[in-house]
């Protein structure tokens, strides 16, 4: 028997499918080169000398290379590892709460039934409607009545809030899309309902807990606006707070090389853990998001 070959495409087809493509990897390419060429300034700029990094007009390459900004950064302030330390924490604690909170949310919307389910759900994401910056004010009341003002967990759990609803909403979702027969096939072997959770639906759901985490991460890192409410003492400021104030800088004078030095150490820890989780990002999204 000789085998069945796949019909050939028409000529004009098999054109325009090539000039689809190459039209779709050309603009794809101008789109990443328009993203990428003012990263690389910032980074060319960063590792000059501080005087060339501040010299008018700008030069485009850098004439001799130099850590002068790094240095000049480590000692601005409190230091620049502090202000790293307090955003690392603060990110520490904003992915694990919201992992930890929108996974149980999300499991409950998604299996069990129970009175106001649909109400309190729809009013989950109705926070998304309410622009944050008008609560910041009553949050910081609440968290004075607590004893959590000027701390980096009253920061944490105020960052966790305004994550919740996408996560529990990309959560129930990613749940629904698991037939449940597996999570009945687990509780018929023994299983409790966390554990079925646990050694079944967690990892199915995997993708949509790293795009969660993901999520929490790049806007816990790049927030400004709540650190600066909730934080008074320079000791506790975080990285984009510390950016800030170098931006206005003494007398008016703004040294532009420690400035794209430390914007270097802002961008590159969002863009490794982004690209090392792009693969469950995008999966996440497909099946959790995008879902209903």
């Amino acid at each position: 028997m000789t085998a069945l070959t796949p019909p050939r495409r028409p000529p004009l087809v098999r054109r325009r499918a090539a000039l689809a493509g190459t039209s779709y990897h050309l603009v794809s390419g101008i789109l990443a080169a328009i993203f990428l060429v003012p990263l690389i300034w910032v980074a060319l700029n960063s590792i000059k000398s501080p005087e060339e990094a501040n010299q008018q007009p700008p030069t485009w390459l850098p004439k001799s290379f130099s850590v002068g900004n790094y240095r000049q950064l480590a000692t601005y302030g409190e230091g620049i590892g502090v202000y790293l330390l307090n955003s690392a924490v603060v990110c520490v604690l904003v992915v694990a709460g919201t992992a930890v909170v929108t996974v149980l949310a999300g499991y409950g919307f998604a299996r069990y039934e129970f009175l106001g389910k649909r109400l309190l759900f729809g009013s989950t994401l109705l926070i998304l409607m309410v622009p944050y910056a008008t609560i910041l004010l009553p949050l910081y009341i609440v968290l004075g009545w607590f004893g959590l003002t000027n701390t980096v967990i009253g920061l944490a759990l105020v960052l966790v809030m305004f994550q919740l609803p996408f996560g529990v909403f990309l959560m129930r979702n990613s749940f629904e899309s698991i037939p449940r027969e597996l999570e009945e096939a687990a509780l018929v072997d023994g299983c409790s309902d966390l554990q079925a959770l646990r050694h079944v639906s967690l990892r199915l759901v995997s993708p949509g807990i790293v795009t969660v985490a993901l999520f929490s991460f790049i806007a816990s890192w790049n927030e400004f606006l709540a650190p600066l409410i909730f934080l008074n003492d320079g000791e506790r400021y975080t990285l984009p707070v510390m950016l800030v104030s170098l931006q206005s800088g003494a007398y008016g004078v703004v040294d532009y090389g420690a400035l794209q030095a430390g914007v270097v150490l802002a961008v590159a820890p969002v863009l490794l853990v982004y690209l090392l989780l792009q693969r469950y990002y995008v999966s996440g999204l497909v099946n959790g998001a995008l879902r209903g």
